[in-house]
């Protein structure tokens, strides 16, 4: 079981100034300017698959992979039930860096922790920094519309799956190659969340596309991570560059 704990530094500025006045037209201070500066721990469990052939290259792409709410808790053997890491323990390998964090029970993920767990596998593996891509399926679908909102300029594309996001932070993924599926018969997230995200960044002038399965519910994630053309798509997408389906 990997494991890993990073601290982050959190700055908040406080409240400005408010005056009262006092005796003889004095100036009574009621509120001051302070400033938060504390230490927040992260951690995280996660799978960690490097390549067959990861000495031999300089530099890797690297997927991260979000799980749903049923794999939860403090048991990874959990995350392995579907998406890729599912792919790999039946012996299957990708041409890439595969990080699948655990979301502690009860919990849903935060960027701001993804970001740190991002950090801390781009300084110590062979992570291109142009080839960083995110997905994930139902939680881990809204997980990936939520990170990639955070931090867009850190991603070279993105694969929500059964999620949704806020349509007012469309613009946020205009320059963001956007790969969404979703099932017609989805009863847990409705098809409408990835079509009002999808409609709204082509609006935005984005590059969003939206693949329905007609008749499946809410697994529409077998399908697609089967689908080795997602994983042909989702390698050819670099940082900085206008999409490219070829």
């Amino acid at each position: 079981m990997n494991w890993w704990t990073v601290l982050l530094t959190v700055a908040v500025l406080g409240a400005g100034v408010v005056s009262g006045t006092g005796r003889a037209g004095e100036r009574k201070v009621r509120q001051r300017a302070e400033q938060l500066q504390r230490k927040v721990e992260v951690r995280l469990n996660y799978l960690l698959y490097l390549p067959p052939d990861y000495d031999k290259q300089s530099a890797w792409p690297l997927v991260l992979f979000l799980h749903g709410a049923g794999e939860r808790g403090s048991n990874l053997e959990l995350v392995k039930r579907h998406g890729p890491p599912k792919l790999v323990e039946q012996g299957k390998d990708f041409p890439f860096i595969l990080v699948s964090p655990q979301c502690p029970a009860g919990k849903w993920w935060y960027p701001m922790e993804l970001s740190a767990l991002l950090d801390e596998i781009v300084e110590r593996y062979k992570v291109d920094p142009d080839r960083i891509y995110v997905t994930g399926l139902s939680m881990g679908g809204f997980g990936t519309w939520s990170l990639a909102a955070y931090s867009p300029e850190r991603f070279a594309a993105i694969v929500p799956i059964c999620g949704g996001g806020e349509v007012l932070l469309a613009n946020k993924y205009v320059h963001l190659p956007v790969w969404a599926f979703h099932g017609a018969k989805d009863s847990v997230v409705p098809l409408r969340r990835s079509q009002e995200m999808v409609e709204a960044i082509n609006r935005a002038g984005g590059h969003a596309r939206l693949t329905v399965y007609p008749n499946a519910g809410h697994d529409s994630w077998t399908a697609t991570y089967d689908n080795p053309e997602v994983y042909q798509w989702l390698l050819k997408q670099r940082r900085g560059q206008p999409p490219t389906d070829k």
